[in-house]
């Protein structure tokens, strides 16, 4: 087995059990290897700490598919497959959606692997060079796991890219006569698009907080920023939200929006929707003195890695801040991060220094996490993406 050596005294996060090694720790590799191989990551001193794979253009050189000397094989991706999938069996999803994670990367023992459901179709993003490399076997296995015969792939999220890797879109398996795919969740009927629509399609992670949006806004005036498809407004009018003004710079998200509203027969009369930059409608807003009982903000990700962070924050207080000053006094804020590189407890401390700036007195009524079909692996904190806050104005 060819074999990384790590660097004197870099062992400690492996023996934590945390997956991944940069590219500072280590000391060596062996020669000849290519993207994606199997390797045995081992100490300074050569004794075997994981086993792994191999990533030569990424910061993070190897990750980890098990710390047991254990053949990687079929058996070993079909046994972590089911392992996922009995996760998701043991959540009782059903009652709720018909579209799910069944595989979360790190969190799930398969490092780059993501993989949703849609009703009848699987859509898979392959992420790393180990992934990547195993992509046929992996669909030929999560066809046979989940009875699904439908894959479409979205190899296209920018890490791939630091791996080193095109991007690639496309049927893996099956056929699909459209990409756009109807699901359902918590009553509400989306369609999807699993060709080009953010993500795999759409915001899975955010389905728990899309129902607290739901049971909050019944007679609200509902500001709903970052909207993509609709997925928070449609829930607040189903709420009984007494309108909903939704923002997207995208033209083709907005129109999609419109179409789930009709989908779902909901009143027309009670939402806008209006497409801009979301800074440059907050700040004409302020200027405006329009005001809000309930508003949304679910931006994209600000910060990817931790290089990023200080430009992030400044982009999270200056969102934040203005929907503070635009939020009513017994209004709530549901904000939301989706950046790695802000953590929970540095996303509070924007949050709360924006509403000090706004002269805005505010409580934490919830925090809010990524929906539990997207889970946490302990040794992986990492995992922990999606941080939010419902926030209550009291001044």
């Amino acid at each position: 087995m060819s074999a990384l050596v790590l660097k004197a005294g870099r062992e400690r996060s492996l023996l934590r059990r945390h997956p991944w090694i940069f590219s500072g720790a280590v000391q060596s590799v062996d020669e000849g290897l290519q993207p994606g191989d199997t390797i045995d990551i081992l100490s300074s001193v050569g004794e075997f700490l994981a086993r792994g794979f191999f990533s030569p253009l990424s910061q993070i050189r190897a990750r980890v598919w098990s710390f047991h000397d254990e053949p990687i094989d079929e058996d070993f991706f079909r046994g972590r497959i089911r392992s996922a999938l009995a996760l998701r069996r043991m959540l009782d999803l059903a009652s709720e959606t018909d579209a799910v994670r069944l595989v979360h990367a790190e969190s799930d023992g398969l490092p780059g692997l993501i993989v949703d459901r849609y009703a009848g179709a699987l859509v898979m993003q392959c992420l790393t060079t180990g992934v990547d490399a195993r992509r046929e076997l992996l669909a030929g296995l999560l066809v046979e796991e989940t009875g699904v015969g439908n894959i479409f792939e979205r190899s296209d999220a920018d890490v791939r890219e630091l791996e080193g890797l095109p991007v690639r879109i496309g049927v893996l398996r099956g056929s699909l006569a459209s990409p756009i795919f109807p699901i359902t969740e918590h009553g509400l009927r989306f369609n999807v698009d699993l060709a080009s629509g953010h993500k795999t399609g759409f915001y899975l992670d955010q389905r728990a907080n899309r129902r607290q949006v739901r049971l909050l806004a019944e007679g609200r005036q509902v500001l709903d920023c970052f909207c993509y498809t609709g997925g928070f407004s449609l829930n607040a009018l189903r709420g009984g939200a007494a309108s909903v003004l939704a923002i997207d710079v995208s033209p083709e998200a907005l129109r999609m929006a419109g179409e789930n509203l009709l989908l779902n027969s909901l009143p027309p009369d009670r939402f806008t929707t209006l497409e801009g930059d979301m800074f440059q409608v907050l700040r004409k807003f302020r200027d405006e003195r329009r005001s809000f009982d309930m508003i949304i903000l679910d931006p994209p990700k600000f910060a990817p890695t931790s290089a990023q962070v200080e430009k992030a924050s400044r982009g999270y207080k200056d969102i934040n801040l203005l929907a503070f000053k635009l939020l009513r006094p017994g209004g709530l804020l549901f904000t939301f991060s989706c950046s790695g590189g802000v953590d929970a407890d540095l996303f509070q401390k924007i949050v709360a220094s924006a509403a000090l700036d706004a002269g805005a007195q505010a409580q934490i009524v919830q925090h809010l996490f990524q929906a539990a079909d997207h889970p946490v692996a302990l040794n992986f904190p990492e995992g922990t993406y999606l941080k939010g806050l419902i926030c209550h104005k009291t001044a």
